[in-house]
């Protein structure tokens, strides 16, 4: 399933469950410390009440929303809209933990794919990508805002999915100091929004 190590979830100690209005407070506020144009609560909000093939995920530990995702099937595809872990919470396994079920839930509703953008500095979200299955497909110039910069786009195939493991993933080769952008990525969907 991709080049990067797979290793047991046993340090994770997080659930991943179906958003609720209520965590919508705590996702906001990851979303603005990990994204210079974040999404707003009405875009949000407009996920979590959707139907059909959307799904709003939130990481949970010890009570607390650590991580969200948020997807969009439909027909045979699927696109990782946003997601992002607590920045005091990364390195540990939850943004792997998210974007495996976020994955599986795809593959389940009938996706034989999955996208994604990625902006193109982010090497630590690039090598979770990579570990699960992602093959970079193009480029989009100039895509992000604030600062501006290239997105890699990124499929998966779903159809070879295996779920009979539980897995993490945890970013290495990041000099002393540096905050470790893993897992900050997003795509298309509104940045341009007004706020």
């Amino acid at each position: 399933m991709g080049g990067g190590a797979r290793t047991a979830a046993d340090d994770v100690t997080a659930t991943v469950r179906v958003a609720e209005r209520s965590d919508l407070g705590a996702v906001i506020a990851i979303e603005r410390v990990s994204f210079g144009d974040p999404w707003t609560r009405g875009l949000f909000g407009t996920h979590l009440t959707s139907a059909g093939g959307n799904n709003f995920l939130v990481a949970e530990e010890a009570g607390s929303v650590v991580g969200y995702a948020i997807t969009v099937a439909v027909s045979d595809e699927s696109e990782l809209l946003n997601i992002a872990v607590d920045p005091e919470h990364r390195c540990q396994g939850l943004g792997a933990l998210l974007l495996d079920a976020a994955m599986e839930l795809c593959r389940q509703s009938g996706a034989k794919e999955m996208w994604l953008e990625v902006r193109a500095s982010n090497a630590g979200a690039r090598t979770l990508y990579s570990s699960r299955g992602f093959a970079e497909m193009g480029v989009r110039k100039r895509y992000y805002h604030a600062p501006r910069e290239d997105a890699i786009v990124l499929r998966s195939d779903l159809r070879s999915l295996v779920r009979n493991e539980t897995v993490t993933e945890t970013a290495t080769g990041f000099p002393a100091g540096v905050r470790d952008p893993i897992l900050s990525s997003a795509s298309h969907f509104p940045r341009q929004e007004n706020k």
